[in-house]
């Protein structure tokens, strides 16, 4: 077995000292001096209940804890809904949570990645769990007393899982080339300048409430909303080994959704999502209803396109569907902390070097970059919810895996987090990603790639191939009791004629496959990209993310058909058509 240790914690008071220091002024005029911060009272308040826990945490001939990190993220959310010309939410939120990480053991061997133990082996008595919820006021014994509560259950629960832990020693044999459980990182200290937010609920009613009647005047939409969204986030991290950061992050976002039906009873969907680090970012009343009045236009004309039947053979995907493929069947598997995972399917551990992709294409994943050719990125961050600061990782280079995206959970060959450890409110972070960017030096104009999707079909023997324009979103099984296998939604998907080369809009399916054969068929991109902005949901809740890529040719994919295709639409006419007035209720 390792050697254990047990060591003193550092405390990141010093570190604090430097933040939080007043600019010196000339003279001694307290007028001057600027206003204090309550962002770094707070954390002063986290720092010094966290100094107590160092000093004074321990149960008497068990272990104290050689690491100690607390988190606090305070989110402030504002909605808008309208629905047929009238308002639906009008909602403001604020919601702060609590994160506590603490280990025991040493860096080389600890309690961690026994989280799921915790539950077991809690005593059949205990009655009281502590709440991850933080005060709403700016109130230091209150703050304490929470952090408190929760730092002593973290600790009772790690010293458990520890020797849990520890005890499958006795049946599994030692592994010499183990690497540490938790990486040694620099300590970070860093404040943002406070970030304003404001939110103009007046403008946003009256956007709401206009945009969303322009769906009166269409009666075969049977359902449809306007939301309008603003999500400010501060979040304060301090830990045991000098780390103490106060940083701020906002998200501004629209969506407009559409629902109808075709004649056959497939349920059909349309939306437009737009979003943005500045409330100005959004765009302005004339774009919003162009782009209204063509989210009505296609969802018009799918009501009565013709349904497809399965299809396996040669498509474009635009750059947003290529986009959600590459996060959904290359990405998450590239997440770090999935490689020593038993439960995971592993597919890419120890594939360092192994040819993934053809040799055109580069993967990178990269957090620090705020915005692709002028659209803001959702994955931006400067620091990641371990307090490692972002960095911009090669993943595949020339068609070649180079790394995965790390957590302070080593992963062979990797020593250290390369800051993509992420989480929301006050789950458990785990690597994930950010920014994905996929590069390509393969690329044609888009007349190109659909006369290579042609010719592709006709090599084939195929009478036509797809173009698929645009997609909702994806989902992917990454497990070891499961198929490794993903899905994605596609909302517009054309049929390009081998003869003539026209295109119809078709409906009715949906794209899967399996990660290794489907990357591995890409024959050239186009030379544009574009950004998918959204959210990721996985093990550590949801979380910010972009994908940028080209679109791009695959000579095959798999279409399935939709689950659920034929049901009963509503029996009586929309209010709108003004028939439903015509006879007494």
């Amino acid at each position: 077995m390792p050697t254990l240790l047990a060591r003193r914690l550092s405390l990141p008071l010093a570190a604090l000292a430097l933040l939080i220091a007043l600019p010196a002024l000339a003279g001694d005029v307290p007028a001057q001096l600027p206003p204090p911060d309550p962002r770094q009272a707070l954390l002063l308040s986290m720092s010094a209940e966290l100094q107590r826990a160092a000093l004074r945490l321990r149960i008497p001939d068990y272990q104290p804890p050689y690491f100690i990190a607390y988190q606090l993220k305070d989110l402030h959310s504002e909605e808008i809904e309208a629905r047929y010309g009238a308002l639906f939410a009008d909602e403001t939120r604020r919601d702060r949570k609590l994160s506590v990480d603490l280990r025991v053991g040493s860096y080389d061997f600890d309690s961690s990645g026994a989280d799921d133990l915790i539950i077991s082996l809690a005593p059949e008595n205990q009655t009281y769990f502590a709440s991850k919820d933080a005060p709403l006021d700016d109130d230091a014994q209150a703050l304490r007393n929470a952090l408190w509560l929760l730092t002593d259950e973290r600790y009772k629960s790690a010293l458990a899982a520890y020797f849990k832990k520890k005890s499958k020693g006795v049946y599994q044999a030692d592994e010499p080339d183990r690497l540490p459980n938790f990486s040694r990182e620099p300590p970070q200290q860093h404040v943002d300048p406070p970030l304003p937010f404001s939110f103009d609920r007046a403008r946003w009613k009256t956007t709401a409430r206009a945009l969303s009647t322009l769906f009166r005047g269409h009666p075969g939409i049977f359902d449809s909303s306007v939301r309008v969204t603003a999500d400010h986030q501060t979040r304060w991290l301090t830990s045991s080994e000098g780390t103490a950061l106060v940083t701020e992050q906002a998200i501004f976002g629209l969506h407009v959704q559409a629902m109808a039906r075709a004649a056959d009873g497939q349920l059909l969907e349309n939306s437009r999502d737009w979003y943005a680090p500045l409330e100005s970012g959004l765009p302005d009343p004339e774009k919003l209803q162009s782009e209204v009045a063509q989210l009505l236009a296609e969802l018009e004309v799918l009501q009565t396109a013709p349904a497809i039947d399965p299809y396996t053979g040669p498509a474009i995907l635009a750059p947003e569907a290529t986009g959600v493929l590459f996060h959904e069947a290359l990405g998450h598997r590239l997440e770090g902390d999935r490689q020593d995972d038993d439960k995971e399917g592993q597919t890419f551990k120890g594939q360092i070097g192994m040819v993934l992709l053809p040799a055109f294409l580069s993967v990178i994943d990269d957090p620090t970059l705020a915005a692709s050719g002028g659209v803001p990125l959702n994955g931006f961050y400067a620091y990641d919810d371990q307090g490692v600061r972002a960095q911009r990782v090669n993943l595949v280079d020339a068609g070649r895996l180079e790394g995965y995206l790390l957590s302070r959970h080593p992963v062979k060959p990797f020593l250290h987090s390369n800051g993509h450890a992420r989480a929301q409110g006050g789950r458990t972070p785990v690597a994930r990603m950010a920014n994905l960017v996929i590069r390509s030096n393969k690329q044609v104009s888009p007349a190109e790639l659909k006369r290579l999707l042609i010719a592709e079909a006709k090599r084939q023997g195929k009478p036509y191939g797809l173009l698929i324009k645009d997609i909702t979103g994806g989902n992917t099984n990454t497990t070891s009791y499961g198929y490794q296998a993903f899905k994605g939604t596609p909302r517009l998907v054309y049929r390009v004629d081998v003869t003539t080369g026209k295109e119809e809009l078709v409906r009715g399916v949906e794209l899967v496959g399996t990660p290794l054969s489907s990357l591995a068929r890409i024959l050239a991109t186009s030379g544009e990209s574009r950004v998918f902005n959204g959210y990721c949901g996985a093990e550590s809740g949801f979380v910010p993310v972009s994908t940028v890529a080209p679109a791009t040719l695959f000579s095959e994919i798999e279409l399935q058909r939709v689950a659920r295709a034929a049901e009963r639409g509503p029996v009586l006419p929309s209010p709108w058509t003004g028939t439903a007035g015509s006879s007494a209720p």
